[in-house]
């Protein structure tokens, strides 16, 4: 099994200045045009920086968060550049409603993560976007247990397309999320859980037992492990190969958290 870490950050986490972005970012940032995309970036940036620095327990100022570069790889995905560092990395970002969320591995893995808000979805986009296993599977559901499980299914597949380093780009059909116990009540039961603790549990204080196993079926043949969790209208799911831990959650160790219930 491999530990997997993950780090979440806000928009007002974000220093206002750039000073510690390294050039290479500061003439990619400049090249931004919009602002919500702009923000985005530097908060998706932000966010990873910081995680690979505590994952690798690397200093985390200002100007040491400059020799840690995240570079566009030539399939689009973020690729960690450790400058003056041999250590190696793998990283994921997602951003949603004003958050981010970086998973990280150390080494060279198949990794990705996914952010994504509870929202209903319509039967139109479950039929575009869903397997015929997938869409029996959310027919069983009902209410916000429904728009839950959609978001969830949604999320894994982002999770999966990202690790395969093909994102959006592929067909959503050709990744397959199923249940892993016999029983097939891998997320009924887990829902109840989330909806009986979301609303009393401070994120800050989340632990393995917080975080539900998925398997993921690609079309090419490849599985991934995986892991989801729930908490206020929020679900993140992680995936990698090989199986990883449940994911760890990391802290900025020089600053103060800001994590609270979403």
């Amino acid at each position: 099994m491999m530990d997997v870490y993950w780090l979440e950050q806000r928009e007002n986490d974000v220093p206002a200045a750039d000073d510690w972005l390294s050039e290479s970012e500061s003439a990619r940032l400049s090249g931004l045009r919009f602002a919500k995309r702009r923000s985005d970036w530097r908060l998706g940036r932000w966010t990873a920086k910081c995680a690979v620095a505590a994952s690798l327990k690397l200093p985390d100022d200002l100007q040491s968060l400059k020799l840690i570069e995240v570079i566009a790889a030539s399939t689009g995905e973020p690729e960690v550049v450790l400058r003056d560092n041999a250590e190696t990395a793998t990283i994921s970002i997602s951003h949603s409603n004003g958050i981010a969320i970086c998973a990280v591995a150390v080494g060279n893995v198949a990794l990705g993560c996914d952010l994504e808000a509870v929202d209903a979805r319509s039967d139109a986009f479950i039929a575009d976007y869903f397997t015929k296993e997938e869409q029996e599977l959310i027919a069983r559901a009902n209410g916000k247990k429904r728009s839950l499980l959609v978001s969830l299914l949604w999320s894994a597949k982002e999770s999966a397309l990202k690790a395969l380093h093909v994102g959006l780009r592929a067909d959503t059909r050709s990744v397959d999320v199923t249940k892993i116990d016999a029983l097939g009540r891998w997320f009924e039961v887990a829902a109840s859980d989330s909806e009986n603790t979301a609303s009393s549990r401070d994120l800050a204080n989340d632990s393995a037992a917080n975080w539900t196993p998925l398997e993921v079926h690609c079309a090419d043949g490849t599985i991934f492990q995986g892991w989801w969790q729930h908490s206020g209208n929020m679900v993140r799911t992680v995936v990698a190969a090989p199986p990883p831990t449940p994911p760890i959650e990391l802290r900025c160790p020089n600053r103060v958290a800001t994590t609270s219930l979403l």
